[in-house]
Formats: structure tokens, sequence, C-alpha cells
């Protein structure tokens, strides 16, 4: 029988084909890569014919005894450089990204209109070039702001479409039950489709989290002290020629240990805050079991039968007819 309409389950020929495709793919990429990392390992031969040691060599890796090298790559660099940016840019981005995605879904042309051209104009400038606009065109700004504001733009553009094509996503009857109840317009994007819409963005919100994160590389350009300036500032004091790989490697491995906590914080949010069918999901206790069934008649916690037909239309169970 088929799986699927559009092509049939594979057989067992099939899966056995598959398994061995898999498995030689897999050794040839394995072996390209360690031929890869044993290459850079060898000595090299300069252009005046001195002979450099690989780059694995203990003596290009000595550096990292020191307490100063970790001090300047992690809190001079890392978390007074780019956390603090990144931190303050994350902030300011997930606020102009709920005014923008507000200002798109405004039902006045006046409104509207604005708001998607500056959204637009946001989003096709360069990150670096609204830094360098915002740095070298306003007197009162300094390295650190052009970093933020630039960053918070940019990425609040895009979490802004991002929260508006959640709430478009939500169905209309959201908004009508809650329009029907006395709520205003604004009271029902904030109090009912913008957080529903927030938990269905928020893998996107936090990928956008993500990029920004790595963006703030782009300070080095406008002489922001952020981790990988820093680097750079290290790998010059101790000697380009030794310790560049070493030092950039490091540098690499920071960024992707702070963006793995960070994509695995986003994950543990979307589980405990993710999207939940409050009326079809019976409670449980705190020992995981299913909640007792509240009594006849008795409004309780258990919705699995809530309809409307129910005679008293609001409890899960019919009242019990205690007349003889």
């Amino acid at each position: 029988m088929s799986a699927s309409v559009l092509y049939d389950a594979p057989g067992p020929k099939t899966r056995r084909r598959s398994r061995i495709i898999s498995t030689i793919a897999t050794s040839v990429i394995v072996v390209a890569l360690g031929w890869f990392v044993f290459s850079l390992g060898q000595p090299r031969l300069t252009a005046g014919g001195a002979e450099l040691p690989g780059l694995w060599d203990p003596s290009r890796w000595d550096i990292f005894t020191e307490a100063e090298v970790w001090q300047g790559l992690l809190w001079r660099g890392l978390v007074m450089g780019t956390l603090r940016a990144a931190g303050m840019a994350a902030v300011l981005a997930l606020i102009i990204g709920v005014i923008f995605a507000l200002g798109r879904m405004a039902k006045s042309p006046l409104i509207r209109v604005p708001f998607t051209v500056v959204l637009e104009f946001f989003r096709g400038m360069p990150v670096l070039l609204m830094m360098l606009f915002l740095l070298l065109g306003v007197k009162f700004i300094d390295a650190y702001w052009a970093v933020v504001i630039a960053l918070a733009i940019y990425n609040g553009a895009i979490i802004g479409e991002a929260l508006r094509a959640g709430i478009a996503s939500l169905p209309r009857g959201q908004s009508e039950a809650a329009l029907s109840l006395g709520f205003t317009h604004l009271q029902t994007r904030f109090l009912v489709e913008l957080p529903q819409a927030f938990r269905q963005m928020l893998p996107i919100v936090v990928a956008q989290m993500v990029v920004l994160l790595k963006d703030t590389s782009l300070a080095y350009i406008v002489a922001y002290p952020e981790v990988l300036r820093v680097s750079n500032q290290l790998k010059d004091y101790y000697g380009s020629g030794k310790y560049s790989f070493s030092i950039f490697f490091v540098t690499l491995v920071i960024y992707l240990i702070v963006n793995f906590l960070l994509s695995a914080l986003a994950r543990w949010l979307a589980r405990r805050t993710g999207p939940r069918a409050v009326g079809a999901v019976r409670r449980r206790d705190k020992r995981g079991g299913a909640a007792p069934t509240p009594p006849r008649g008795e409004r309780g916690t258990d919705t699995s039968l809530l309809s409307i037909g129910q005679p008293d239309g609001l409890t899960g169970r019919a009242p019990q007819d205690n007349r003889p």
C-alpha cells in the first residue's frame, strides 16, 4: 500500500540501496575532512625557503596559556563588546518589530503606506552602510550606538514582517471573537493576536537573533571593540604570521558556542511557551497522570468532552438528574 499520494513506500531493495549510498557518501565526507585536517597540520615552506610549522603545532597555540588572551577575547571582546551590543539591539529590534507589524496592518492607508515604505527601505539597506551613515552623519552617536541602532532597525524590520505574517495566518475568528467581547482593535492586536503570532514565529525570531549576533562582526569596520576586532588586535600584538590561524579558530569556536546556546535557549522557550490547544489538552497533575474528572455538573478542568450541545453549555459533563 502506498504511504503517500505522491510516491510509493520504498521496498526492501530501495531501502538497502539507500543505506549503501548513505554509507558511501558519509565515508567519502569523513575521509575528505580528515585529509583536510591532516594537510593543515603539515609543515610549509615560505617563498624564501624557510619552513613553518603546521597549523596544529603546539608552538602556534602556546599563547592560550596566558590569561590576558582569554581576558581580551571573552571579557573585552565577547561580553563587553559583542553581547552588550547584541543584547541591546535585540531588545530594540523586538520593540521596533512590533511597531512595524502594527503599522503595516493598520486599517488607515495614512498609517499603513508610510510604514510599508520605511520598512522596505530599511530591509533593502545593508547593515554596514547604515552603521557608517549613523557614525559619520550624526555627531552625537558613537560607534556603540551606531552598531546598536543599525542592527535594531534592520532586524526589527525583518521581525516585523515575520510577526505580520504570523498575525495574518491566525483564523479570523480570533479577532472577531475579541471584538464581539468589546475589545478595541488595538487591544485585540496586543492581547489576542500578537501573543499567538509571537509563539508561532518564535523559531524565525530566534533565527534572526542569531543573525543579529553574527552581524555584530560588521562593527569591526566602525572600530567598535567586539570579539572579532579584539582577536585581530591580539593577532597583531602576538604575531600575525604565527598566531593568525589559532586566534581566528578560537574566535570561530566562541561564535559557534554562543549561537548554539542561543538556539538551545530558543528550543527550551518553544517547549515552555509554545502554542497549546487549551481546550483540547487535558491538564495533568504534578505526578504526570491525568487529572481526576470533575463531578457531574461542576465546572472543572476536564474539557475533553466539551461541546456546544451540552445541557448546561459550559461544563464538561451534563448535570446529574437527582429526581426519583
